[in-house]
């Protein structure tokens, strides 16, 4: 696991007492889990501040509970009908959960160092 941001990173980011009655450290070693699995490409040193900021958020969320959730492992299956011969089926996984606005804030903060660079070069040997 790769260190983006710090406990004084997010402290300068969102002030004081951004934790809350979470724990601080850990917040921040879970922002750093999450944003090491999504960034695909090396990053400059200094980590830039778009990733010290989308970091902060997301230790935000993760110091509240909400970054890493239980989710459930079954598949679900609905049908509604609206009258006879008219009906509509859905299929979903019932463990899928919404992202709140600070996750989709902080990915597309790192959206540039998500994808793998586009080029690939081959060599037939």
């Amino acid at each position: 696991m790769t260190d983006f941001i710090t406990v004084a990173d997010v402290d300068a980011k969102l002030g004081q007492g951004w934790a809350g009655a979470g724990d601080a450290v850990l917040a921040v070693v879970m922002a750093n889990a999450w944003l090491t699995a999504k960034i695909k490409r090396p990053l400059p040193s200094p980590v830039p501040d778009a990733i010290v900021s989308a970091g902060a958020q997301v230790a935000k969320l993760a110091a509240a509970g909400k970054l890493y959730k239980d989710t459930q492992r079954e598949v679900q299956s609905k049908t509604v009908s609206a009258q006879a011969g008219t009906s509509t089926s859905k299929t979903y996984v019932a463990g899928s959960t919404d992202r709140s606005t600070a996750e989709n804030f902080a990915l597309d903060l790192i959206a540039p160092w998500t994808r793998r660079p586009g080029t690939v070069l081959l060599k037939r040997i």
